[in-house]
């Protein structure tokens, strides 16, 4: 028998409203109490904690936090971001992180010694790199290169997400991203400004996760995420290579 796409039955609109995670607003009161916290986008107003900005609600032991939904990427020293060489200076490169303003990379934050001659052919306009923020000032951002897993991309596929949702994609202690990395067998490096770099083996490797990156990103406010995303790779995961030659 068939319905009206429009209407929900009463156990359909339990089981959505229980799936959903708590949305909030700014001044809205999401705990109370001495023991808690106040943690991101959260401030303490006597023994209340009130949202500072419209988002997702997480409370993680003590800590209690919102995770945005919306707004552009705030940088914070510390940050791995994936950048975008817009210009050469005599002193560096000025670069685009989806920041409010430009991030500029000096030279001497290059692991190794390079010639103002030669600049170009390390970093070009156009080029992409992985980087850190070392410092976060009044209008400047600066970067550097030197640390593991830093420096140019050449390889692979970039995807853009909100940077909001980026702690979603990553999950706790890595989980999140650790489950598609050993799914799709691809290094997978998440820039906190929502820029991805996604490099396998095969386009094909690379394509399917970008698939589970957009269902993590596209189900953000989902309660018990993980165990879905476990789901949704076991029911897309193409066969290995090894079962398809035993075929």
């Amino acid at each position: 028998m068939k319905r009206s796409k429009n209407k929900m039955t009463e156990k359909e609109k339990k089981e959505t409203k229980s799936e959903k995670r708590q949305i909030v607003i700014p001044g809205e009161i999401i705990a109370k109490g001495d023991d808690v916290l106040p943690g991101d986008w959260t401030i303490r107003k006597d023994k209340d904690i009130i949202a500072t900005r419209f988002g997702v609600l997480d409370k993680s032991d003590r800590l209690v936090k919102v995770m945005p939904l919306s707004g552009r990427y705030i940088p914070r020293r510390g940050n791995v971001v994936i950048g975008v060489i817009e210009d050469l200076t005599m002193k560096g490169w000025i670069v685009d992180i989806e920041a409010p303003y430009s991030a500029f990379l000096l030279l001497k934050e290059c692991p190794m010694f390079i010639k103002e001659s030669e600049m170009d052919s390390v970093y070009n306009v156009g080029d992409l790199f992985v980087g850190k923020i070392f410092n976060v000032g009044r209008g400047s951002i600066d970067l550097t290169t030197k640390g593991r897993g830093l420096g140019k991309i050449k390889d692979g596929i970039i995807i853009k997400v909100n940077p909001n949702r980026v702690p979603r994609i990553i999950g706790k202690e890595g989980s999140m991203i650790k489950l598609i990395k050993t799914a799709s067998d691809c290094e997978i490096t998440v820039g906190q400004n929502g820029l991805i770099w996604i490099k396998g083996e095969e386009t094909e490797d690379e394509l399917f996760a970008e698939k589970a990156i957009n269902f993590v990103n596209e189900n953000t406010i989902v309660e018990g995420l993980t165990e879905k995303v476990e789901d949704w790779l076991k029911k897309n995961k193409k066969s290995s290579k090894k079962e398809e030659k035993k075929e």
